[in-house]
């Protein structure tokens, strides 16, 4: 264990990672919800308060995140479980 650093910092950036690579909606949701839970527990942790706000706001984005549908991938391949015709 590292001293002087906040550990759920690195676990919430993977899951935003996790989440932002996700193939599937459920994963991608899911993932969005463990990052904003390491946020928040990042925001406990933190003596800081410009850093604790921080945290909070990044958990509340992830929330978000999780709730919108996800963007296909790209303009040229239509979006899953739909087919174009030509």
């Amino acid at each position: 264990m590292s001293f002087g650093r906040n550990p759920h910092v690195a676990k919430a950036e993977a899951a935003e990672l996790k989440a932002e690579t996700a193939k599937d909606e459920l994963a991608r949701e899911a993932a969005w919800r463990d990052a904003a839970r390491q946020w928040e527990r990042a925001a406990e942790r933190e003596t800081d308060d410009k850093r604790r706000q921080q945290y909070a706001s990044k958990a509340e984005a992830a929330r978000a995140s999780a709730d919108e549908p996800a963007a296909p991938a790209s303009a040229d391949e239509p979006p899953k479980g739909e087919a174009w015709i030509n």
